[in-house]
């Protein structure tokens, strides 16, 4: 079946977390937390997103907006690539899935009103379409691409205010090293300052880094199952959040608890045992070969 036709035929999603994609709980926390601070401040502007897939996060961006702002999404959808390592990229991950319309379907369901969209490669974004200055923040979560990412970096720095800030995708996975190379250079020799490093983003500012960083403290991550670091990069001050790691018996599954419970007290010691057992042995060193 088309794509097109697989997104007429999809139902409306009914929850943010209906809508496919990759934005998670913790940079969705983040980005909201960071934006409601802005707004708290008396901070205005315009948000921006290069890449949207189908519009999760573009939803919640869409939920921060206050009278006067603009959101616009910059985004290929379901045209054609500008060059044949994007194609090749977008045909791998995004092509039987990633349409205007499912995009368009999936932000209507929770917002009366589409943003701007530019249905482009965000290489053209760089014609000063986007006002100077004009950003609140920008999220960058577009081509994998070196050469794309740097441009879409360049772009974001343009479109931000002085304190504005840029959240960045896949800054550290395995399978986009041009994401990577791109961010920290921007680090290195273009002046961007981090901010906040999470599992899947890299969050910083060409501003003050400092106050973002302080923004994000008032909030108390721990108490929601986060973790909180701070480390030091080439003398800037950046916090981590990630997920807390549980330990196993912390996640232990209710249905084996259950069993455990409703088994006869001597069958439940004999289980026990057998388990113990089991995890001692993992915990082994391998015996010498022969």
């Amino acid at each position: 079946m088309p794509s097109e036709a697989i997104a007429a035929v999809r139902p409306a999603p009914q929850k943010r977390d209906d809508i496919p994609g990759w934005f998670f709980g913790l940079d969705r926390a983040a980005f909201s937390h960071l934006l409601s601070a802005q707004t708290a401040a008396g901070v205005t502007g315009d948000v921006l997103e290069l890449g949207s897939y189908l519009g999760r996060s573009a939803v919640l961006l869409g939920d921060h907006l206050q009278p006067g702002e603009r959101l616009t999404i910059c985004d290929l959808f379901d045209s054609e690539a500008g060059d044949a390592d994007n194609a090749a990229e977008m045909t791998m991950s995004y092509r039987k899935t990633l349409t205007r319309s499912a995009f368009e379907s999936n932000y209507l369901a929770f917002h009366r009103e589409l943003p701007e969209i530019v249905q482009a490669p965000t290489s053209v974004l760089a014609d000063g379409r986007i006002p100077a200055g004009s950003c609140r923040f920008v999220h960058v979560d577009a081509s994998h691409l070196y050469e794309h990412v740097s441009g879409d970096i360049l772009v974001a720095r343009s479109a931000l205010a002085e304190d504005g800030l840029v959240a960045l995708d896949d800054y550290r996975s395995e399978h986009t090293p041009g994401v990577s190379a791109a961010v920290w250079e921007a680090v290195f020799t273009g002046g961007l300052r981090p901010v906040l490093l999470t599992p899947m983003k890299f969050y910083g500012t060409w501003g003050d880094a400092g106050a973002a960083r302080r923004t994000l403290l008032e909030r108390d991550w721990r108490a929601e199952d986060y973790t909180v670091d701070e480390d030091t990069i080439a003398g800037h001050r950046v916090l981590r959040l990630n997920y807390q790691v549980k330990s196993p018996a912390q996640v232990r599954s209710t249905p084996r608890r259950l069993a455990l419970d409703l088994l006869p007290p001597v069958a439940t010691r004999a289980t026990r045992r057998v388990l113990r057992t089991l995890r001692e042995r993992r915990a082994l060193p391998p015996a010498p070969s022969a």
